[in-house]
């Protein structure tokens, strides 16, 4: 209905106000931010590994996060590092950010043939491992099915809910749709699907091979898994499959960091495009038409925090950012509805307000599960940006009144 770039920002605008856009515009900040945070701390786990199946071993100083809430233990079970803050920074996930926010300013158009040539290799890589793990699944692993309940399902869901912000990024991309009323849905409708199906494949296998308590904290739980049974009686052929796992895992890793990126920079250029954040926000730069402030912002925005800070407190932030963008999107859907129901609409959300009102419901349920302490990170980031809006935003938006 709305193709132009933006996301659920510019939907958000055009159904319920500015401020309620602002809000928005400005937990997308956060959701972004945090998922790219995310991101690139898992692909410094798997830079890692991959060093060491080439039996590369850097100190534990420079490839680990300052910040170890659990803590870290080597495959003996030996602390390396107690819970906690101790003297360290992951480099490898400080420098992919800067490496890709280079790349992005200069600017970067992935063909379609590119594209699909890297989600090959990651469908490949994920097929192989499900088809490899068949043979070394425990089923003891799974007893009991549901350790804490339905409460730990919750809480699960709450802690993968991050990942699904791949579908918000498809539409900030609108504008480069030939058919956006066509393309959107079936896009992010086909590739939901076909997700949800290889998250629960990956699921399943991996709960089996290991214990589920031997994955908590850890950055890499799929290779870090076959590395363990790759070194017992019979698993030798896992060894391979690992760097097959490692290297589907790296460059998936690669484009969702850009395509995060590139999001969060869009977002910031409508907002700044509004009025809503400073003109520098949607400056161009002159030699490679990119909006290299807002991009450089966010890679360093980014980049720190991916050295300091461990994958779950990352997630955490980024999970409830999400949630609420999908909650404020669900609730413009019903607005819109009663509002401008003779709109012409290129897809129609099935079942009247039933499925948006559930939306909400179920996202509310999700962010219960995340931790307090998230939920008080959470208000004081949109504290801050409530303060700003009304200090600066309002005053130069394009339809602020003239003084």
């Amino acid at each position: 209905m709305i193709p132009i770039a933006g996301s659920a920002y510019t939907y958000t605008y055009a159904t319920m106000g500015e401020l309620i856009a602002w809000i928005i515009g400005w937990d997308l900040i956060l959701e972004y931010a945090g998922s790219n945070m995310t991101v690139s701390v898992g692909f410094a786990a798997h830079v890692v590994d991959l060093l060491d199946w080439f039996g590369l071993h850097p100190a534990a100083t420079w490839i680990s996060p300052a910040y170890l809430p659990e803590g870290l233990q080597d495959l003996a079970g030996n602390w390396i590092y107690h819970p906690g803050w101790h003297f360290g920074f992951n480099i490898p996930a400080f420098l992919i950010v800067l490496i890709l926010t280079v790349i992005l300013v200069r600017g970067i158009r992935e063909s379609a043939s590119t594209n699909n040539a890297m989600v090959t290799i990651k469908l490949v890589a994920i097929v192989i491992f499900v088809i490899a793990a068949i043979g070394f699944i425990h089923p003891s692993n799974w007893h009991p099915f549901m350790p804490n309940g339905w409460g730990g399902v919750l809480t699960g869901g709450s802690i993968i809910f991050f990942t699904y912000i791949g579908f918000d990024s498809v539409s900030t991309a609108a504008e480069e749709c030939r058919n956006p009323q066509r393309d959107l849905p079936i896009g992010i409708i086909a590739t939901l699907i076909v997700c949800t199906v290889l998250y629960v494949a990956v699921a399943i296998c991996l709960t089996g091979l290991v214990p589920w308590q031997s994955m908590v904290g850890d950055a890499a739980p799929v290779v870090n898994a076959l590395k363990k049974l790759s070194i017992l009686p019979g698993g030798h052929s896992l060894h391979w499959i690992r760097l097959v796992v490692l290297f589907g895992a790296i460059m998936g890793m690669l484009s969702s960091i850009l395509v995060y990126q590139l999001g969060q920079s869009r977002v910031w250029f409508s907002m700044s495009r509004d009025g809503l954040l400073p003109k520098v926000f949607s400056s161009v730069h002159p030699v490679f038409r990119t909006p290299a402030f807002s991009t450089w912002v966010a890679g360093i925005v980014v980049a720190i925090p991916s050295g300091l800070f461990d994958i779950g407190t990352l997630a955490d932030l980024s999970n409830i950012g999400t949630l609420f963008a999908f909650v404020l999107v669900s609730i413009g859907v019903i607005v819109l509805r009663y509002r401008e129901p003779e709109r012409r609409r290129g897809f129609v959300v099935p079942f009247g307000p039933v499925i948006p009102v559930l939306s909400v419901i179920f996202c509310f349920l999700l962010m219960a599960g995340l931790p307090i302490i998230t939920w008080f990170r959470f208000i004081i980031w949109l504290a801050i940006g409530l303060v700003i809006y009304f200090l600066y935003s309002r005053h130069r938006s394009e339809f602020a009144k003239p003084r």
